[in-house]
């Protein structure tokens, strides 16, 4: 079998299986006005298998948003408001007695659900910040003497408010570079602003319909994991992360003053995700040096630290990754 009859194949088994992309941005589409980013940037890690942290201030629909996805794909949703309290069997679960019985049951905590919203998740101590991201990373839940699969597929949304730092307690970097994306959610543009009005004072809420099985979903991951990513992509996505941590080698030497640390290996491996299932969102069976570009920021934000001088002018994250894929050389 030659490759561009796989490729042609490839191409085909896309088409076929991404038909329920445009329902869901439809169904999404009703409920939330804008917001066109906050969506595709929750299909890409649906489709990737991994975790979304949204940075936003109140009221952007970013709750909304996830709570709307799971109705349309008729999947189990919950939410799980941090706060100070909180212990890590409010989200895990625990071990509860059992006077009838007389023994100790488990009782399965919110995390137990296809897609979870970690609603302002650097309100809750280190504990239960590190038991919700573990189950994010080995995708099963301990309580006990008892381990327990989560469910699939499986999202978690994490938000945090940029605005207030008092009484929070910031995510570990190591803990923040488990989240396949960051995604910086804006405001709405005056026209959608708008209609959001509108459609709130004359209470036009449009009921939401299954539109999908999560087999579904999971299916769709499977075809996305099959997806081309050629050895030239493959090399355009390491030199990315590699001019992160040795700009020098890339004629970027001003940069080495701005970054303290550059992306680990899991951003080369969530690059190559996150384009992967970028490519199936655009029923491409295979990925161009564009759908890197598409979700560089997004994937690299949070996975680089910056100087004391850097802060000190301001310098964001973002700055650094557009140098960076200005700077390489495009396959």
């Amino acid at each position: 079998m030659g490759q561009p009859v796989s490729i042609r194949e490839l191409n085909d088994m896309v088409a076929a299986k991404s038909d329920f992309i445009k329902l869901i941005t439809r169904g999404m589409d009703q409920t939330i006005v804008g917001q066109k980013h906050l969506v595709e940037s929750l299909l890409v890690a649906l489709l990737a298998n991994g975790h979304v942290l949204l940075e936003g201030v109140p009221g952007l629909a970013k709750t909304l948003a996830i709570k709307t996805l799971a109705q349309l794909i008729d999947a189990k949703y919950s939410r799980i408001q941090f706060t100070p309290d909180l212990l890590p069997a409010d989200v895990i679960g625990t071990m509860v007695y059992s006077v009838q019985k007389e023994q100790f049951q488990v009782k399965r905590g919110p995390i137990f659900a296809n897609f979870v919203l970690a609603d302002e998740i650097n309100r809750a101590p280190a504990k239960v910040q590190s038991a919700l991201l573990e189950a994010m990373q080995e995708r099963q839940v301990t309580i006990g003497d008892h381990t327990f699969p989560l469910d699939e597929p499986f999202l978690v949304m994490a938000t945090q408010n940029p605005i207030e730092q008092e009484g929070t307690y910031p995510l570990p970097e190591a803990q923040v570079d488990r989240f396949l994306m960051k995604v910086i959610i804006g405001y709405p543009t005056r026209e959608e602003e708008q209609i959001i009005v509108r459609q709130n004072i004359a209470r036009q809420y449009t009921k939401i319909q299954a539109l999908l099985k999560p087999q579904e979903i999971i299916d769709a991951q499977k075809v996305v994991e099959e997806i081309y990513l050629d050895e030239k992509i493959e090399r355009y996505i390491v030199d990315i992360v590699f001019a992160t941590r040795f700009p020098g080698d890339y004629g970027l030497s001003d940069l080495k003053d701005i970054i303290s640390f550059g992306a680990s290996p899991r951003a080369s491996i969530s690059l190559a995700k996150a384009s992967r299932a970028y490519a199936f969102l655009n029923q491409r069976g295979y990925v161009i040096p564009e759908d890197v570009r598409a979700v560089c920021h997004d994937v690299m934000r949070h996975r680089i630290g910056l100087t004391y001088e850097a802060e000190a002018n301001n310098i964001t994250t973002d700055e650094i990754i557009s140098r960076i894929i200005n700077k390489i050389e495009v396959p």
